[in-house]
Parts: C-alpha cells; structure tokens; sequence
C-alpha cells in the first residue's frame, strides 16, 4: 500500500481484497469458515456499478468521495481489486503523516454464493457474484470480519470485509510547499524586482510588465548594454574584414 502526502491531500494506492484467496477465518452463527472472491467478481460489480463512495471506516457521515466524482479508481487485475483515491480531507491527511491509517475494507452484497468442505475441516464460502457497495480506508487494524450471514429467508445482508497492509509513506509535503512557492515568484520585466503575478500597479522603474523568475533575462539595461556589445562586435568584424 502506498500513500504519497502532500500539503493539501493524500494519494492512497492499493489492493482493497485479493481474489482467489482464502481469506482468514470469519465467525459466522454456524461457526467459523473461510471465504475467497472469485476471479472478475469485482470487475462484473463494477461494470454494473451506477456509482461506488469511498468512505472513513464505513461510516456513511465520513464520506471521502466517489467513483462519480473523481478522486476514487476502481479496477479488477490479475492479482485482485486495486483502488486508487485522492483525499483532500484534513483529519485523513494528518492520520496519513502520522503513521494511523492501517487499511482497506469493502461493503458489499453477496449476490451468488456458494459452499464447500476443506480438509481442514472448516467451510469454504466462493462468492461469485457481488454489489459493491462501497470501500473504506481505516485508521485502525482491519479484523476482517463479517457481519452475520446466516440466511433469513430472501433477505441479502450487507457484509463488510478488511484487508491489512503495510504502509509505504512518502511524505512530499514540503516539496510540494517549495514547488508551490517557485511557481509563485515573478519578477518585474524591466529592473528584476519581485513582484505578484497580477500587478496592480506599477513598479518603481514604471513598468507594468512581469515574467517568471527563471523566464527574467536581466533588467533592460542590461540587455541594453549587452545589445550594445553585440553591436560593436559586429562593427569590429566589418571593419575587419571590408
């Protein structure tokens, strides 16, 4: 999992759930049992997906944003449903500097499921078909656990499932701050004296003109003089060679 901090957001990137693999055990009212997502489930979900929301541990009050809008990507590959979100939420982005955010987690509706015995004596759930509901980012370490599941006639309980991983943080935010102020610097066109981006009055030497600081190519009478230089030069070199 990799979250990149910067001054005004965070960037998490990751695997919400690996398909095709047996999860830990989750308790159920019947017992323990083991589950595994099968290959493409996600991807199907998502195809028919009107919108999916990235929530802050499931709590449908901390929403974080959506497919819909942006700063949420979604997508089934070989290995299992990866997520990338762009958060701009302050409480997130200070979790993410300090070391506190310690998951995935998904919502979901199983739709098509079925079962089967291990030799380790334990149940196995194949989930087939799925709704996505939607997935979590968690500043606490995921139990995935589930919801009880125990059928009740033609009823489908919403169930949500965690994944653990390990964090890689790269905390750009200074960076960012620095690329942010030499964005910022301009300088008048004429003398070199720094300046706002949008002027709005004239500098000291009556120039209203300015560029960026590493666009400046010297006050004009430097350039002036410079030209006057070149001039001579050439004059020489005609006088030289007439």
């Amino acid at each position: 999992m990799r979250i990149e901090v910067r001054n005004n957001q965070v960037i998490l990137d990751g695997y919400v759930n690996v398909t095709d693999r047996d999860s830990r055990e989750l308790p159920s009212p019947k017992g323990k049992f083991i589950e595994r997502v099968a290959p493409r489930t996600f991807q199907r979900a998502l195809d028919n997906a009107d919108d999916v929301n990235l929530l802050f541990n499931h709590d449908k009050n901390r929403k974080l944003g959506s497919i819909k809008e942006g700063n949420l990507k979604l997508r089934e590959d070989n290995v299992g449903l990866r997520a990338t979100a762009t958060v701009t939420d302050e409480e997130i982005i200070d979790k993410a500097k300090n070391g506190e955010l310690r998951g995935w987690s998904f919502g979901f509706r199983a739709l098509k499921d079925d079962w089967e015995d291990t030799p380790e004596g334990l149940q196995r759930r194949n989930v087939r078909e799925l709704e996505l509901e939607e997935v979590s980012i968690l500043d606490k370490t995921p139990a995935y656990m589930a919801t009880s599941i125990e059928a009740r006639g033609r009823d489908i309980m919403t169930e949500t499932r965690s994944e653990e991983f390990e964090a890689t943080i790269e905390d750009n935010s200074e960076a960012t701050k620095q690329e942010e102020q030499t964005e910022e610097e301009y300088v008048c066109e004429s003398c070199g004296a720094e300046r706002e981006k949008e002027p709005t009055e004239d500098c000291e030497c009556g120039h209203d003109h300015v560029v960026k600081k590493e666009e400046y190519e010297g006050s004009e009478e430097d350039r002036e003089k410079e030209y006057s230089e070149y001039e001579e030069e050439i004059r020489e070199l005609k006088e030289r060679w007439s």
